[in-house]
């Protein structure tokens, strides 16, 4: 009979022999690391195809909600841009648009056309534009509001762009709530 055959641990590199051709690690607890590097291999490239599938829709509904997180955040300590509810209300902030995705998808993104808006004018009252505009100017001035009425283009949004204007607005979210945290 032949003597069993030496190997290098394929976790920790240390001799051992082989028992059979199946016998990869050294011990049990370079199994169990084995075991879990598979299991993130497999994770990772789960999510890979996961991405890979995903349609430009729900792309597009991502971004959009990474870019109301950070709005909400960078306008956390104002009131309400349509009826001036104050900072501390206790109800649910919404990122509202002052020109509409429908009229003008190229200010979707646009920051100057989103700002913080409480879910009573922005879900009941249809954004309550007629307050919304003079709060507006107030804020960012008469020649941005001016500005943001007259684009009417309509834009669409490629997948690669969205990808990385969701990594983007992420990191600036994640910024901002640590300023706020601070300030707090």
């Amino acid at each position: 009979m032949k003597p069993d055959p030496i190997a290098e641990c394929s976790q920790c590199g240390n001799p051992f022999v082989r028992r059979n051709s199946m016998h990869r690690v050294c011990s049990p607890r370079c199994a169990i690391r084995a075991v879990r590097a598979q299991k993130a291999l497999e994770r990772a490239d789960f999510k890979r195809r996961q991405e890979a599938a995903k349609t430009r829709s729900a792309w597009l509904k991502e971004a959009q909600e990474a870019v109301n997180r950070y709005v909400r955040m960078r306008d956390a300590h104002l009131p309400c841009v349509s009826c001036d509810r104050p900072a501390s209300w206790g109800g649910q902030w919404h990122a509202s648009h002052f020109r509409s995705v429908g009229a003008a998808s190229a200010l979707r993104f646009n920051l100057a056309n989103v700002h913080k808006a409480c879910s009573i004018c922005n879900n009941w009252k249809s954004g309550n534009l007629s307050e919304y505009e003079p709060r507006l100017r107030e804020r960012i001035g008469g020649a941005k509001v001016d500005w943001l009425r007259t684009q009417n283009q309509r834009v669409e949004y490629s997948i690669d762009y969205l990808r990385r204007l969701k990594a983007v607005f992420g990191k600036k979210a994640r910024r901002q709530e640590l300023r706020n945290e601070m300030q707090s």
